[in-house]
């Protein structure tokens, strides 16, 4: 099972890539399929593309739901 993610864009690189972050893991992605992302957004993350921009509200409630499941660690706190 595939899971897509939401995560925070924390650098954007040149070209359709920036760096997001989610639970102090950082990794870079592709933006290619999402208009208008800016630094601090949140996006949902699959196999290393944005899929679409996401509230920071929902974002913070899935994040909640993952940790409660015991699928992130405890520092997922949507800033």
């Amino acid at each position: 099972m595939c899971l897509a993610i939401p995560a925070q864009v924390v650098e954007l690189r040149d070209g359709d890539n920036a760096v997001v972050d989610l639970a102090g893991v950082r990794k870079e992605i592709s933006l290619s399929l999402v208009e208008n992302v800016a630094l601090g957004d949140y996006v949902i993350v699959h196999v290393g593309y944005a899929l679409n921009k996401l509230d920071p509200d929902e974002a913070a409630k899935t994040l909640a739901l993952f940790a409660e499941l015991g699928q992130l660690g405890d520092d997922t706190t949507v800033h």
